[in-house]
């Protein structure tokens, strides 16, 4: 998880400068208290479920995104935050990001990661963009690859891969939802799929991270699904709903930051990591 930027930038200049960050999420996974030892900062970060600020040796975990996000060629990322968002305001006034332009925008409720999105769309404009969880912190190398897609596009991360590179467990995994492609377009997704299904799929099925490339037609795409059985507006939904999605297979890991059980094995895995803003 090193910084590449001297790689990055030797490429060619990529298709997409803009990423929209999904930090409003309510982290009701991380304020469940547990017996992981956090620092008062920490503790205090996870009881917010501000998990995108939660503190990671002298950084906040936004800071490490920022910081490959802009290494990956990202010049504009748009944070998706709550109408409380005081702090991220504060912590992006402290650290003065000089790399890329740092926007918010206001997602009113949380009614899902489609409305998150939906809820950028005026601060993002009409220019393609990337999508990303404000609690995981993506390869260099994947986020750069999707940034030079055409069209809209998502990464598909090899089961093995993730699991072998990742700081998350394997039952976790196994969770996650399966991508099922033919010539490199998206034939649909698979969630939360069964023991038979996992088995059948094989080690390097892929799995989706949350990781697109978007034009501006996700926005109608957002507009035009109905609530899961979860009562959300789901990002896979409008996903499904577009007309045509290409996959990029990625070996590659993800940290993941959801429960306060992750905290220190992500601060280890982080603290040899350069932060540039």
């Amino acid at each position: 998880m090193t910084s590449t930027s001297d790689s990055v930038a030797a490429r060619a200049t990529p298709s997409i400068t803009t990423a929209v960050v999904l930090a409003r999420g309510l982290g009701s996974r991380m304020r469940a208290k547990g017996g992981a030892a956090l620092t008062a900062a920490q503790a205090a970060a996870a009881a917010s479920g501000h998990k995108a600020l939660m503190p990671i040796g002298e950084h906040r975990l936004i800071d490490y995104s920022l910081s490959a996000l802009a290494d990956a060629g990202i010049r504009r990322a748009v944070l998706v935050v709550a109408p409380e968002h005081e702090e991220f305001s504060r912590h992006l006034a402290e650290v003065t990001p000089t790399r890329l332009e740092v926007a918010l925008a206001v997602q009113e409720e949380p009614r899902g990661t489609a409305d998150a999105v939906a809820s950028a769309r005026e601060v993002v404009g009409e220019q393609p963009f990337i999508m990303v969880n404000g609690d995981n912190l993506y390869p260099v190398e994947g986020v750069a690859r999707l940034l030079r897609a055409e069209g809209n596009a998502m990464l598909g991360f090899e089961r093995a891969a993730l699991l072998e590179r990742s700081n998350i467990p394997a039952e976790r995994i196994a969770a996650f939802a399966l991508i099922a492609h033919r010539g490199g377009r998206l034939e649909r997704i698979v969630e939360k799929p069964d023991a038979a299904t996992l088995a059948s799929v094989g080690p390097d099925a892929l799995v989706s991270m949350n990781c697109f490339a978007f034009t501006p037609e996700i926005f109608e795409a957002c507009a035009r699904i109905a609530p899961s059985s979860r009562g959300e507006l789901e990002i896979v939904d409008a996903v499904r709903a577009l007309e045509e999605v290409q996959v990029l297979p990625f070996a590659g890991g993800v940290l993941d930051l959801s429960r306060r059980e992750d905290i220190a094995d992500v601060q280890r895995r982080l603290s040899g990591v350069e932060v540039a803003l």
